[in-house]
Formats: C-alpha cells, sequence, structure tokens
C-alpha cells in the first residue's frame, strides 16, 4: 500500500517515518547505528527523521525538499511510505509524492497546532481523491501528553476537513521522538483507547485491482518496422486500468477509430494473449489505422471516456505568475499534450482558510473551481473513476505551474456532430480493401486539403494547380468544389447563416467518403470561421485534414497548418503545399 505524509514544515513527518522503520525493524542491519555515530562526529543529537532525510541540502537545513521514498512491512502487509515535504515552497513536489498514495497520514505539532500548510495539504489530499487519512497530532511531550489539547485540534480539524467533504478515519495522539503509539502503546497515553499508527495503517483497504476497471491506455507512441519484410506497426503504451486480450475490439479517442487487437508485443518474453493494469506493452491491430500518441485506447462495449474541448476543473495554482485569461499554456494529461486557455473562473478559494474570494486571477497557492479551454478535443474521465485520466497539469514557459483533477464535462459546440461522427463510426461498414493496401497501392495516405481565407483572394487557381501538380506525379486526387455541393448535394438547404452550419457538415462528410477511398481532396471554402474548421476536423479526423490559409493567420487557436501570402505567385503558393504534404506523409 502506497502511504504518504504530509503537514506544516517541522512538524515531524520525517521523524514519524524515521520511528516507523525503527520499531518494525525495516531498516538494513547497523543503519541505526551507522547514523548515531555520524550524528555523534558532528556534535548533533540524533534524529529519526536523518534516517530518511539523505540529501545533504536537507540535512544542513532540517527541512524535507523532495518526496523521500522507502518501505516497511507490517505483519500484515509491504508498505511504501512517502514523505513529502511541509515547506510551502515546495507544495509542487508534495502534490507529486501525494499523487498515487491509496491513504494518507497527516501531521499536526501538537504546541504549535493547526498551520496554513495543514490546512493546505488536507484540501490538495481531497483534491487528489485520497478518501482514507489518519490525522496524527505528534509531540504531544512537548504539551505533557494533555488530552484536552488533543481534543481541541481534533475538533478544529475536523470541522475544517468535513467543509471539503474529508472524514478522517482516526485521530492518534502521538510522540515519534519516543515511539509513543507510533508501533506500540503508550503509558503516558493511556486515555487514548483508539489503534497505534501501526495498527491504523493495517485497518485500511487496498484500493480495488486497478485491473478490474475500465480499460485505458494513453498512447505513448507508434513504432514501425521496415527491415527483413517486417511491415508492423506496434502500438505502444502503459495500461493504467483494466484489462484486454487479443481478440478485443477496441476504439482509440478522439480520433473515433475502431480496430481489433491481433498481436501483443513486448520484447524477451513469452507471447502473451491478455494484459493488465500495470503493463508496458505494445499492440498490433487487425486493421492498419493511423492514430498517433495522446489518443487513448479503450475497449469496444465498455463505458468510454468523454470527450471535448471544454472541461471543468479543480485545480490548484503553484506558478510564479497567477493564471490569468488571455493566456495559452499546455496541458498534459496522460500523454496528451494541447493548448489551453483560461474559460471561467467558479469560484477562487483560500485553501487555508476555505474563504470564496471574488477573483479574476488565480494567484499562487489558490484553488479554483474554473472551466479550461482546449485547442484540440480531449478525451478524458472524472478523477474519481478513472484517476489516471481525470489529472492533468498545466504547464507555463516549460514550469509546471499548477496541477489539478477534472469534476466533469463541459458541452463544446462540437458536442452534436461529434455525437453523430461516433454513431457513423460505429455503424460504419468496411469494404473488401484494406487502408493500408491502398496507401501500399497508390503511394500515399489519404488528405483533404482545405483551402480557406477571405472571399477575394483566390483560392481555386492555387487548389486547380495543386491538384494537378499531383495527379502529374501518380497521386490520386481529386478537386471538391464547393460550389458542386451547393448547387447539387445542397440544393435542398436554404442559403441562410443557420444552414451555413450544414453545408460546412456536409462538405466534410462527402469529403470523408473520398478519404476513405484512399484519395487525396483539394477543397476550397471562403471565411471558415475557428468552430467550422473544428467541425470539419471532427467530420474529417483532425491527421488527416491539412488547413491552409490564404491572407492573414485570423484564427485564435492557430488551427491553419500553412498561411500563404496572396501577393506570391501561384506557383510558388502551390509548392508549399506540396511541400507540407510531402513532409506529413513521411510522418505517417
Amino acid at each position: 500500500m502506497n502511504v504518504v505524509i504530509v503537514g506544516h514544515v517541522d512538524h515531524g513527518k520525517s521523524t514519524l517515518v524515521g520511528r516507523l522503520l525503527a520499531d518494525t525493524d525495516s531498516l538494513p542491519d547497523g543503519k541505526l547505528q551507522q547514523v548515531r555515530q555520524i550524528c555523534a562526529r558532528n556534535a548533533k543529537p540524533f534524529e529519526y527523521a536523518f534516517l530518511l532525510d539523505a540529501l545533504k541540502e536537507e540535512q544542513s537545513q532540517g527541512i524535507t525538499i523532495d518526496s523521500a521514498r522507502c518501505f516497511f512491512k507490517s505483519l500484515k502487509r509491504k508498505y511504501l511510505i512517502i514523505d513529502a515535504p511541509g515547506h510551502i515552497e515546495f507544495l509542487k513536489n508534495m502534490v507529486s509524492g501525494a499523487a498515487r498514495a491509496e491513504a494518507a497520514l497527516l501531521v499536526i505539532d501538537a504546541e504549535e497546532g493547526i498551520q496554513a500548510n495543514s490546512k493546505r495539504h488536507g484540501y490538495l489530499l481531497a483534491m487528489l481523491g485520497i478518501k482514507q487519512i489518519a490525522v496524527c497530532v505528534n509531540k504531544m511531550d512537548l504539551v505533557d501528553y494533555r488530552e484536552d489539547v488533543f481534543k481541541k485540534i481534533k475538533t478544529e480539524y475536523t470541522q475544517f476537513l468535513r467543509n471539503i467533504g474529508i472524514v478522517p478515519k482516526i485521530f492518534i495522539p502521538v510522540s515519534a521522538r519516543d515511539g509513543d503509539n507510533v508501533a506500540s502503546r503508550s503509558k503516558q497515553l493511556g486515555w487514548f483507547k483508539g489503534p497505534t499508527i501501526l495498527s491504523a495503517l493495517d485497518s485500511f483497504e487496498e484500493k480495488p485491482d486497478a485491473g478490474q476497471s475500465l480499460f485505458r491506455m494513453p498512447v505513448q507512441g507508434v513504432y514501425k518496422f521496415t527491415e527483413a519484410g517486417d511491415n508492423r506497426r506496434i502500438i505502444v503504451g502503459r495500461v493504467e486500468s483494466g484489462s484486454v486480450s487479443v481478440g478485443d475490439k477496441v476504439i482509440f479517442l478522439p480520433s473515433y477509430k475502431y480496430a481489433e487487437i491481433k498481436s501483443i508485443e513486448e520484447l524477451n518474453v513469452r507471447r502473451k494473449t491478455r494484459v493488465s493494469a500495470g503493463a508496458s506493452t505494445g499492440f498490433c491491430l487487425k486493421d492498419q489505422i493511423y492514430v498517433h500518441r495522446g489518443e487513448v485506447m479503450c475497449k469496444v462495449g465498455e463505458e468510454l471516456p468523454f470527450i471535448s474541448s471544454l472541461i471543468r476543473v479543480r485545480l490548484f495554482w503553484m506558478g510564479k505568475s497567477p493564471l490569468v485569461f488571455d493566456k495559452e499554456y499546455q496541458l498534459k494529461i496522460a500523454t496528451a499534450k494541447v493548448r489551453v486557455k483560461l474559460r471561467e473562473i467558479k469560484s477562487t478559494l483560500d485553501a487555508s482558510t476555505l474563504k470564496t474570494l471574488k477573483k479574476k486571477i488565480i494567484e499562487r497557492h489558490d484553488a479554483a473551481e474554473c472551466i479550461l479551454e482546449c485547442g484540440s478535443p480531449i478525451a478524458f474521465d472524472p478523477s474519481a473513476k478513472v484517476p489516471a485520466t481525470g489529472r492533468f497539469v498545466i504547464v507555463d514557459h516549460y514550469d509546471i505551474a499548477g496541477g489539478g483533477i477534472i469534476a466533469a464535462r463541459v458541452a463544446d459546440e462540437q458536442a452534436k456532430v461529434r455525437q453523430q461522427v461516433f454513431l457513423r463510426q460505429q455503424r460504419w461498414e468496411q469494404g473488401g480493401i484494406r487502408t493500408e493496401d491502398r496507401v501500399r497501392t497508390y503511394g500515399h495516405p489519404a488528405r483533404l486539403i482545405l483551402l480557406t481565407g477571405e472571399s477575394r483572394f483566390d483560392k481555386k487557381t492555387i487548389a486547380k494547380q495543386v491538384e494537378k501538380k499531383f495527379f502529374e506525379s501518380g497521386k490520386k486526387i481529386y478537386f471538391l468544389g464547393i460550389g458542386n455541393l451547393l448547387r447539387g448535394l445542397d440544393a435542398d438547404v436554404e442559403k441562410d447563416r443557420v444552414s451555413r452550419h450544414e453545408h460546412v457538415r456536409r462538405l466534410g462528410e462527402v469529403a470523408h467518403l473520398m478519404l476513405d477511398a484512399g484519395l487525396i481532396v483539394v477543397a476550397t471554402a471562403s471565411g471558415l470561421s475557428d468552430e467550422e474548421l473544428k467541425m470539419l476536423q471532427e467530420v474529417v479526423s483532425r491527421e488527416a485534414i491539412m488547413i491552409v490559409n490564404l491572407g492573414e493567420d485570423h484564427f485564435r487557436d492557430g488551427i491553419a497548418d500553412l498561411c500563404l501570402d496572396p501577393k506570391v505567385s501561384v506557383t510558388k503558393n502551390t509548392l508549399k503545399i506540396m511541400k507540407l504534404l510531402e513532409s506529413q506523409e513521411k510522418g505517417v
């Protein structure tokens, strides 16, 4: 069981861990004596914390700056103890240390009482979903083991935790330095009839086997082989939850691509037919599909993750600069990385007082509930259901500035189209020719090249030149005239603003049919907006569409793959499009 120990700086966390190691005979032979001798040589009093604080910087300053890990075992089971730093400057380290814990020991100094970080750490444990918490009121020897001091702290902190949805399993009075109520009962604390810390840990329940949960494997990468006739494409990643077997049908999200598992690939091991949570592994698929890092592989028939570009989150901000509107950050969730912006602040909370504040920015050490807008849709679960696909960090200028959990999905403007695409792909009837066979025969993958920009710029001449050049080079390409669609397939659609959405959607669906036939499609459409382009990316699939903008790049999300200068010759602009497509093909 993974257990994290948290609390305010100097409240005795490392001493408590050191005492647990010593009292359960979990130290290497001679380690305790060695540390005592080092302390004697340096004229320092022996501290059980020194058994854990291995870094020189920590011993010289007397504080823990990184999350130290150690093992010990009781008669019941083995434990991995994570000693997280208590100083406010190292909250990031505390969060990373607590992220995979199943239970927590929260330490409060009996003499100092409840401090700001005692409350912050309680809030962070709640945010991380850790429910099994034992509160250790330490240093009882400094208050003469008084029961009234213990009860006062218990009453005040119980009320605080209740306000953030946590009911601690137990409060335990201890003196870690002297070993009182750590692994054995204390005569000094005879008025306390509850368990020791060791027995409280043994009472915690282990979390259910992740292998029994919903199957989730974020794609880490795709390995391609070409030597000795080996044409495998192996999709690799770490199975975060659930299990999957050869022959199972899977779906990749957010691209909605379906496949069947042909084989499970691992190096230098006997061939497997099934893998479960915790396995880092690879898969070959029966039908060749093109997926990329950041997608989430799920099992068909199970409850699937949500998909949206809008997420409602609870986050804790640790950046040197505040989280502000109109600034672009990077969000990392599982293996996906997407651009993200602050869309709306629902509430800001002072985590040490639980006072709700009305603020227009989220400052350092603030906790907040807000809505984030991602540059592209992501697949995710509420963290309470699948933690690995429900937790995230936010990066600002290469530094991790914040982190949190996804509380709920917020429907974005593409939700309805996304549902239509999901139903289409779910019932798609595949022909007898596989996608990889078409790619091999035609010599290129299918792609939609979409030229957009202001109506005053001539896009058709460039599009037709691209069609001609590619055709002459042997590629299967077709110019899809938007006017042909308007006068034919779209003849039943009224020409008004409301129906423009349907015109664009139908353009995408026709292009999707032609891409399924393995063609390169080049089309033009003037004045498309960000939302219309995002809709086309949903209908066609993001990796199969290349967006070329003629003129000034006015798209707020930088959605265009290429921007062309209308003053440049048609020939030069055509060559730029051809070069970009060729470079993308090499990456497939």
